[in-house]
């Protein structure tokens, strides 16, 4: 029996989506290895002590220690605990997540670098951020994509299709939730019977403020808050057409989901997107912040109905790779 710590935000019961800290212990449960997960504590500096305890305490009963990376202030959680398991010469595996990793990376000191170098592993998503990350001389990355269960998602053929528009994503100014907005008030002229669904936890506040715009100018507009991921996807049944409005990011597991279940994806050219999604084959592409390309874009896809057809079928093709039964043996043979 493997027995691993597992560092990492885990928010879930304080109304945070679920992360891989949530998702991958339960994935694995029927696998020979036994996992203890931190920290659940909401106060930041309490959850960051909580993890470092969680390190020391569990120093010599642990095989290894796996630490989730983002590129928010969350970065100094992975850094701290990273450097005590090696100040503790416990073997340590990070998982790096975040399509803005590497300006955080740019920025730090080389005995910070070091504790990625020294580390057993450095679990990315993407060729696209072992790309990006490469030039830090991390020899020890290992490339694990996010995974679904494609037996999840019902796959449903869009063609013929109504601007009925799906955003499945946390409102925040990173994934840009204003272009949702102001990509309904462009096709508005020409497509009267718009409906924009927006699905979604509030992360900085500007759900609020995004309500009061919708209020004031009439707009066809329903905000559902934060669902489980059953509820959206029996959800998405009632849409068309899924967008991405993000200005940094990596391979989302939404955008997967979104290709698995059939829709037909307009998103923002961004981070590692384009590893994703190749543009008029399994998806549209447009430029981060352009409005009007991403009207344009589903314009498009509602008026030719066969590029609808063809692009919904490709993208369930494509992720089909994603499957966890296909991705779960790389994490048995890291963890192992």
């Amino acid at each position: 029996m493997r027995r691993i710590l597992y560092i990492g935000n885990k928010l879930e019961k304080h109304g945070a989506a679920p992360t891989s800290i949530d998702t991958l212990p339960k994935a694995l449960n029927s696998s020979p290895i036994y996992f203890k997960t931190v920290s659940s504590f909401k106060p930041k500096l309490i959850r960051l002590l909580h993890m470092l305890f969680a390190v020391i305490k569990n120093a010599k009963s642990k095989d290894l220690v796996l630490i989730d990376t983002y590129s928010t202030t969350n970065f100094w959680y992975a850094v701290s605990c990273g450097y005590l398991c090696k100040a503790l010469f416990i073997p340590y595996v990070f998982i790096l997540h975040g399509g803005n990793l590497e300006d955080r990376l740019n920025r730090s000191s080389k005995a910070i670098l070091d504790i990625f170098r020294n580390a057993r592993a450095n679990v990315v998503p993407s060729e696209f951020l072992r790309i990006k990350l490469e030039k830090f001389g991390f020899s020890n990355m290992q490339i694990i994509p996010n995974s679904i269960e494609i037996s999840d998602y019902k796959f449903t053929q869009r063609d013929g299709l109504k601007p009925k528009i799906l955003w499945v994503r946390a409102f925040d100014k990173v994934y840009n939730p204003h272009m949702a907005i102001e990509l309904v008030q462009i096709l508005k002229q020409k497509f009267p019977q718009i409906e924009l669904c927006m699905v979604g936890p509030d992360k900085d506040g500007s759900l609020s403020e995004l309500k009061k715009m919708v209020s004031e100018k009439k707009l066809p507009v329903s905000f559902t808050g934060k669902l489980s991921k059953q509820d959206w996807i029996n959800l998405s049944e009632n849409f068309d057409i899924f967008i991405n409005t993000t200005t940094v990011d990596n391979t989302p597991v939404s955008l997967i989901e979104a290709m698995a279940l059939g829709l037909p994806v307009v998103s923002t050219n961004v981070g590692g997107v384009p590893y994703l999604i190749e543009d008029g084959k399994t998806g549209l592409l447009v430029d981060s912040h352009d409005t009007a390309a991403m009207a344009k874009a589903v314009e498009s896809l509602i008026e030719n109905p066969e590029l609808a057809k063809n692009i919904s079928m490709n993208a369930r093709q494509k992720v089909e790779s994603y499957d966890w039964e296909q991705v779960k043996p790389l994490w048995l043979e890291l963890l192992g």
